[in-house]
């Protein structure tokens, strides 16, 4: 009698742990959402603290199963939350550092929710908030899913959150019907060209930095920088997007990351256990705290380097929280690092006729504006005489050039961006989309995604894409692939033998910006994508004016570098590999 009471008491103590924890984790969780969004040191040691309460919850359900289900009446929607949450932990921490593992981590925890059921009788338990919580662990799977490009699995999920959607019916319904369609429209969108096996099923491709994708770069002492810190804005009004990410900042941030690796050592990892069986977590102590200056990454000159640059991402913000998040940014710059701040938004238009001020009386950048339908369309600010408010000049930009900063403006209104100074001396650079496109691309870029941030994401499926390809077999897509890696090389060597000649000779001049940021990966992929695109669009046909092909700030040589010839002929080996040659100027035969 007395072992049974002291069986009885044990099993009471370790409900009450289980609540404790229970209680703990949820504290923890709830108080996320107060922490700033901007910053490294302020949110790193209240994640730790979280990850260990959840390290310790998960492995305590783990060891006592039994227990909890008989007395506490455990229910597997309970473990489900649990491991959702732990999903989200991962998933909001990769948005904070940038680290591409910890999106594979939040991967296998939604993955092995929806792999073991753990909410298949949500329905069942006549509980609408819970019916809810499945919804939103959908649209959040989804979301790492699109991030992780696993494009069919995708596809799976927004087939079983309709028919969850249908049968369930929830009181937010229609909301819950546009979340369903914007994901859909983003799903059509993100297929802007589609690459087919030889069954004729589409493959998906990664456009993320990897070292097969990384342009060769012959180095010199001169190249100095490496992008540490970025901003990435969306606030195009009318563009595809999904969960506060336009189709622009989708294929940006991409573009800006390296490919994950395979094994991660991370703190509840599921590839530990959950996803092949058993449920054994590692402990929290193993967090690898990416993202903090000083304590992860190699260093060099006394400099520490990320795998990732640390990014921030703001959907329509406004102007003030831009510029925090930017002030944010410029302050977290280690010595011998370079602020990118890339823009995708609808322009501010001055009606100035005579400006002075090229800082802000040439107009600007839309940030969290509304479309008004007073004037026709366009954007609020467009055809006032005022400055509007909620609009990022030129003349915003010109403290944080303190600095090393490297800007890409992608934009109806970006050339307003060529004229800022260097107060300071900092390399600067200022990449700056067409304004125009003809006629035939306006409606589709609009919805779908600029052209110009094609171009630095994938410059072979912006290319086919103005070529009207629509879908290019796999073995074709690789020989043409071969085409642009050439293209990328030449232009690489093309802009180090401008530096020398300019040193030697002093002809073939090249900024000295271009030539300190060219030593980063990252940086350089989008110079030299930036040359691709102005190669590309001066010889199709269809883009005729100035207008209708980029700029940058400074000037990059022409005749060493844009016109060259050597980059002209493989435009036109490309065109004529993928048969779009007649959308091409005149130029030399190809073999």
């Amino acid at each position: 009698m007395v072992k049974m009471e002291s069986t009885e008491e044990q099993d009471r103590k370790l409900v009450l742990e289980f609540c404790h924890l229970l209680e703990k984790s949820k504290q923890l969780f709830n108080g996320l959402r107060d922490l700033p969004q901007y910053g490294h040191r302020q949110w790193q040691a209240y994640f730790g603290r979280t990850f260990d309460v959840y390290t310790k919850l998960w492995k305590f359900q783990q060891q006592h199963r039994m227990v909890l289900d008989s007395k506490y009446g455990l229910k597997r929607w309970q473990i489900g939350e649990i491991a959702s949450k732990i999903g989200q932990l991962y998933y909001h921490y990769y948005l904070r550092t940038s680290e591409t593992n910890y999106l594979n981590e939040a991967y296998q925890f939604y993955a092995a929710i929806r792999g073991r059921a753990y909410y298949s009788r949500a329905a069942k338990e006549d509980r609408p908030d819970l019916m809810v919580k499945k919804l939103r662990y959908y649209a959040r799977f989804i979301v790492v899913c699109l991030l992780l490009k696993k494009m069919k699995l995708v596809r799976e999920l927004v087939t079983e959150l309709e028919k969850q959607i249908q049968d369930y019916e929830p009181e937010d319904h229609l909301e819950w019907s546009l979340v369903l369609e914007e994901i859909k429209g983003f799903i059509k969108a993100e297929a802007a060209v589609a690459v087919l096996h030889a069954d004729s099923n589409p493959i998906i491709l990664s456009h993320r930095l990897s070292p097969l994708t990384t342009p060769p770069c012959e180095r010199s002492p001169h190249m100095t920088l490496s992008l540490q810190e970025i901003l990435i804005v969306g606030s195009a009004c009318e563009q595809a997007k999904f969960s506060e990410l336009t189709m622009d900042m989708f294929r940006m941030l991409q573009t800006l990351e390296r490919e994950p690796t395979e094994a991660a050592t991370n703190p509840l990892s599921m590839s530990h256990g959950l996803v092949h069986g058993h449920d054994a977590s590692p402990a929290a102590s193993r967090i690898p705290p990416y993202g903090v200056p000083g304590s992860k990454g190699y260093l060099e000159n006394g400099r520490h380097y990320r795998d990732n640059p640390h990014k921030y991402l703001l959907y329509k913000p406004s102007i003030s929280q831009l510029l925090v998040f930017l002030a944010s940014g410029f302050k977290e710059l280690p010595l011998g690092g370079a602020l990118l701040l890339y823009m995708s938004a609808d322009g501010c238009f001055s009606t100035t006729k005579h400006p002075e001020d090229y800082g802000y009386e040439l107009g600007g950048l839309g940030t969290s504006v509304k479309r008004d339908s007073v004037d026709g369309g366009g954007l609020s600010c467009r055809g006032k005489s005022y400055k509007e408010s909620h609009c990022l000049y030129p003349g915003d930009l010109y403290p944080f050039t303190r600095r090393p900063m490297f800007v890409i403006i992608d934009s109806d209104n970006s050339f307003v961006f060529q004229h800022i100074p260097r107060y300071f001396g900092q390399p600067l650079v200022v990449l700056m989309s067409p304004q125009d496109v003809p006629p035939a691309f306006q409606a589709d870029v609009q919805h779908h995604g600029s052209l110009f941030t094609l171009f630095l994401h994938s410059p072979l499926t912006a290319l086919c894409y103005i070529c009207n390809v629509g879908d290019v077999p796999i073995h074709h897509w690789e020989r043409c692939q071969t085409y642009v890696d050439r293209f990328i090389t030449e232009a690489s060597r093309l802009v180090t033998r401008c530096r020398i000649d300019e040193i030697e000779q002093g002809i073939g001049f090249i900024d000295s910006s271009y030539v300190q940021f060219f030593g980063d990966d990252f940086l350089r992929t989008l110079i030299l994508r930036f040359v691709f695109c102005d190669v590309v669009l001066r010889l199709h046909r269809g883009f005729r004016g100035r207008h209708m092909r980029p700029r940058c700030e400074p000037q990059l040589p022409a005749n060493e570098l844009l016109e060259h010839p050597s980059l002209s002929h493989i435009v036109f080996q490309l065109a004529s590999a993928l048969d779009v040659r007649g959308h091409f100027s005149e130029g030399p035969e190809c073999d």
